[in-house]
């Protein structure tokens, strides 16, 4: 599923806030001891990110998938698109690799249950519950729902001043529906902010197990 990009009201009922990430969007099916990582264009990247995978498999119970963006994160947090592309062309794990972290937004598939269809709060109410305790490399991304909190405000003492690139807003009773662009995801951009030039992003086909 992937982001539109248009103006938008964040005082418009309705909507929750995430900070964005930057690396790759990554799917994830794991359970009973396994792992396995797609990129967006359905590469295997299961044994690029071995920290992942590793990590994902010692989740109990399955199977799942969820959707995030395999990141690099600095000292303060903030995702490093430049380190990541440096890490991940390498296709492996290599003596003094930059760590990633798989920044997790979405579950799509809950104990072999296809979820798709309920709507995104539903399904990060479930999310929360699976990665209430996240195993290492593994991030859960959270999110600000704007009937409780000034989207305004945030933006102004998160964004702006640590220079992220900004952030993404959906519609809390929005459907997954996997390679669509859009308007139910928008991407919210800093003033000025340069987004690193990406090339694998969410999935292209609408069979969210390709591959898994």
């Amino acid at each position: 599923m992937l982001l539109d990009e248009r103006p938008l009201d964040v005082e418009e009922p309705g909507w929750i806030y995430e900070i964005k990430f930057d690396g790759w969007r990554l799917m994830a099916r794991f359970g009973d001891g396994k792992c396995e990582l797609r990129t967006r264009q359905g590469a295997n990247a299961t044994n690029w990110f071995p920290e992942i995978s590793q990590a994902l498999a010692s989740v109990e119970g399955g199977p799942y998938v969820t959707d995030g963006e395999g990141c690099v994160l600095d000292e303060m947090g903030r995702s490093d698109f430049d380190r990541f592309q440096d890490r991940a062309r390498r296709r492996r794990w290599y003596e003094g690799a930059d760590p990633v972290v798989y920044c997790v937004f979405d579950l799509l598939v809950d104990q072999g249950a296809d979820i798709t269809q309920l709507p995104l709060i539903e399904r990060k109410k479930r999310l929360a519950t699976l990665f209430k305790k996240p195993p290492p490399s593994v991030l859960l991304v959270g999110h600000f729902d704007n009937e409780a909190h000034d989207i305004n405000s945030i933006f102004r003492e998160a964004v702006v001043p640590f220079e992220l690139e900004g952030l993404v807003a959906k519609r809390k009773d929005s459907v997954y529906v996997p390679g669509v662009r859009t308007s139910n995801w928008v991407k919210v951009k800093r003033k000025n902010a340069i987004p690193a030039q990406r090339f694998k992003r969410g999935p292209k086909s609408k069979d969210i197990s390709i591959g898994l």
